[in-house]
């Protein structure tokens, strides 16, 4: 039996890996069964039966139509015939339902699909099952499965789906209840007539009934839609984030690289500055005679690298905003005819890690390659402060190193000039201002009266304005504006001889401006009664009658009980000149003016009605009072020394101290006392002008305090 397994499974290999092998191996592997072959040949002859015989020997199978005929062996025919029967017409099974399921292994696609070979139908098979062309010897070997021997044949089982309506075990196809829904089918799958007659309902509740039932029906059939739907705008809004997603994702790339590209990611171009000069620089003349030797280096270095010097790397401008530090810088590179750039600090700290180091060395590489240049660098604390450990931004130092070895890196004299400007030197990092990156420190002050003459002369030039104005008295009244605010001083004033349609701007609007600069713009539209009003007119003018009759107190400039900003009323002073130190007398004298306000109040309307309009004058009295006994040394008891913070002294010295600043305060507002008992009638007059004009200058205080009609 193991013998003809072997014989069968080789005969099978042949046939379903298409191999030809040639007549003399097959003859061979005949050979060597041929003793076993036909021992069990014998032994199977027994149990075929004479009918298997006959229908063996009807069959007819011959070797010319197995491709055998030139293998002489004996025995051979008998074993082939044996081997291969003919399968009796009653034998051969039945046309299966397309569901059966196959459970053995055929020898061809359509056998295993159908259940039966494409030889059986004979003449009747369509044309394209025949398309194929099969020798004898395969169409035998596919017959082999109905032989009545013993095969080991390869078996499978197949899984059916329910909805096919397939029974296991069974080749029934679903009744005609399966497609019936589920809701018009009774608990044991009837129809819903027999529902009804299975129910014993009546005629007239057989309407009811179907009624009922429908409306369950369209209900649910409405709902089971209203969920399909909602399923399907899920999917689709799914879908739509999905899509999303992958947009965004696949856009991050691009956006990344906008911003790696960002700022100086472009080419940068310098700016030409031949309309810039120092002769448009006003009020800084200590700054210029600096930057003048920077400019003598651009324009010809070898005068000074003959004698073995070096071109500085780089200087620094230190002063407060407004003065005029990117105006030098720009007339630096117009008076040596020499490219600009110009890079604020802000433009190098960014998000992302380097990008801020590139742009620099952007920068740089751009600048040698134009050089002789220079490079201006604002605000250059922002990227120049000192480096500090950071967990937030651990990498918030590459920028300042890049620009220091930017800065120490490049040759010497290769003609790059780096101007650096801050209002905030301190906080600069001690290697980016050491000799050798930037050896200059120039420092850019506030103008005093003469380089604030130079600038509102400069910038009155630009506008139409009155031959009669002065601008040194306008700059006298001026102390501490820094250039750019003259310049919208100026601007202002021009603004508000337009509104009032006047053709050229005088000395009026100018001192309109400076007030509304100082003290805020004017509230006309406040409403003061009689009675505040008065009080404020007899306050200012106790400010005025002390300064005006006080040896070492500031000229009298305007004095006015216009409301501006939180004020009621003013008096502003104007020195002659800037005062660069403070004697002794000029500071009690300024106390003295600070006491004449609330003097004035007690003295014509009582102890009783004075109010709380002198609080700013007492804030800056007591000021002056404590700096001349903590700083200036101005105290005979607690002679020349210096309490800088009084809260670390000891008690008894504290207390020293404070009794010093009320003695001082005290004397000082006895003096004012006196003044003004002094010159009460000329108090009086200065008070009822100030509440009949609102405002007056120092030429009109004079002529009031003289006697002088001021309707003339």
């Amino acid at each position: 039996m193991n013998t003809l397994d072997t014989m069968f499974s080789l005969l099978t290999s042949f046939q379903l890996q298409q191999v030809i092998v040639p007549v003399s191996q097959l003859i061979s592997a005949v050979h060597s069964l041929k003793s076993s072959a036909t021992a069990s040949v014998q032994s199977l002859h027994q149990h075929f039966t004479t009918e298997h015989n006959s229908s063996l020997t009807e069959g007819g199978i011959s070797l010319r139509d197995l491709g055998l005929s030139e293998i002489k062996v004996a025995h051979l025919e008998e074993l082939v015939n044996r081997l291969l029967p003919t399968v009796r017409p009653e034998e051969r099974p039945a046309v299966l339902s397309s569901w059966r399921t196959s459970h053995v292994s055929s020898g061809s696609f359509f056998h295993n699909k159908h259940g039966f070979s494409q030889k059986r139908f004979g003449g009747f098979c369509p044309p394209g099952f025949n398309r194929q062309q099969h020798s004898p010897l395969e169409e035998v070997c596919s017959e082999l499965q109905f032989l009545p021997v013993w095969v080991q044949n390869r078996s499978f089982k197949t899984l059916r789906s329910k909805s096919k309506g397939v029974k296991s075990g069974s080749d029934h196809v679903e009744d005609s209840q399966t497609n019936i829904p589920p809701l018009m089918k009774g608990a044991d799958g009837e129809s819903l007539d027999q529902l009804i007659k299975s129910k014993n309902l009546q005629e007239n509740q057989q309407d009811a009934f179907k009624l009922g039932f429908t409306e369950g029906f369209m209900k649910s059939h409405s709902y089971t839609k209203g969920t399909r739907d909602s399923l399907r705008r899920t999917r689709f809004l799914t879908l739509a984030i999905i899509l999303s997603g992958i947009y965004f994702l696949s856009w991050i790339p691009t956006f990344f690289e906008r911003f790696r590209t960002s700022g100086f990611g472009t080419p940068v171009s310098p700016v030409q500055m031949k309309n810039v000069t120092f002769e448009h620089v006003k009020g800084v003349d200590e700054a210029k005679s600096e930057l003048q030797e920077v400019v003598e280096f651009l324009k010809n270095p070898h005068k000074f690298t003959a004698l073995g010097g070096k071109l500085p790397k780089g200087v620094l401008l230190i002063g407060p905003p407004g003065t005029g530090k990117t105006l030098l810088a720009r007339a630096v590179a117009g008076e040596a005819d020499v490219p600009f750039y110009y890079a604020s600090g802000s433009e190098f700290d960014e998000m992302f890690v380097g990008l801020g180091a590139s742009r620099i060395r952007k920068l740089f590489k751009e600048a040698k390659v134009n050089a002789p240049c220079v490079i201006f660098i604002d605000e250059l604390d922002s990227v120049g402060g000192k480096r500090i450990e950071s967990p937030v931004h651990p990498y918030s130092r590459q920028t300042i190193n890049q620009l220091l070895a930017e800065m120490d890196g490049f040759k010497q004299n290769e003609g790059v000039i780096v101007i650096g400007a801050t209002n905030f030197a301190e906080a600069l990092d001690n290697a980016l201002i050491r000799p050798g990156r930037f050896d200059t420190h120039v420092t850019v002050p506030l103008p005093d009266v003469k380089g604030r003459t130079e600038i509102l002369k400069w910038y009155l030039s630009k506008i139409k304005v009155d031959p009669a104005v002065n601008a040194e008295i306008i700059a006298r009244g001026t102390v501490g504006f820094s250039g750019a605010e003259l310049e919208n001083l100026v601007n202002q004033a021009a603004l508000k001889a337009a509104v009032d349609e006047k053709e050229v701007v005088t000395i009026k609007e100018l001192e309109f401006a400076k007030d509304k600069i100082v003290m805020g713009p004017e509230r006309r539209s406040v409403e003061i009664d009689m009675k505040n009003r008065t009080i404020t007119a007899y306050h200012e003018s106790g400010h005025a009658i002390v300064a005006y009759y006080t040896k070492d107190a500031m000229p009298i400039n305007k004095a006015t009980i216009m409301p501006r900003g939180s004020t009621l009323g003013h008096v502003s002073m104007l020195p002659e000149n800037d005062r660069w130190n403070e004697t002794r007398a000029q500071l009690l004298a300024q106390m003295d003016v600070s006491m004449g306000g609330r003097v004035a109040e007690e003295l014509i309307f009582g102890e009783e009605f004075i109010t709380s309009g002198a609080s700013n004058d007492f804030d800056g009295a007591t000021k002056i009072a404590k700096m001349m006994v903590t700083r200036f040394g101005m105290s005979d008891k607690l002679g020349v020394m210096t309490y800088r913070d009084v809260s670390k002294q000891s008690p008894e010295t504290q207390a020293a101290i404070e009794q010093e600043v009320r003695t001082l305060l005290k004397d000082s507002y006895e003096r004012a006392k006196i003044i003004l008992k002094t010159y009460s009638n000329e108090h009086k007059k200065l008070a009822d002008a100030l509440l009949r004009y609102e405002t007056l200058d120092a030429k009109e205080i004079q002529m009031v305090l003289e006697g002088k009609s001021l309707d003339q």
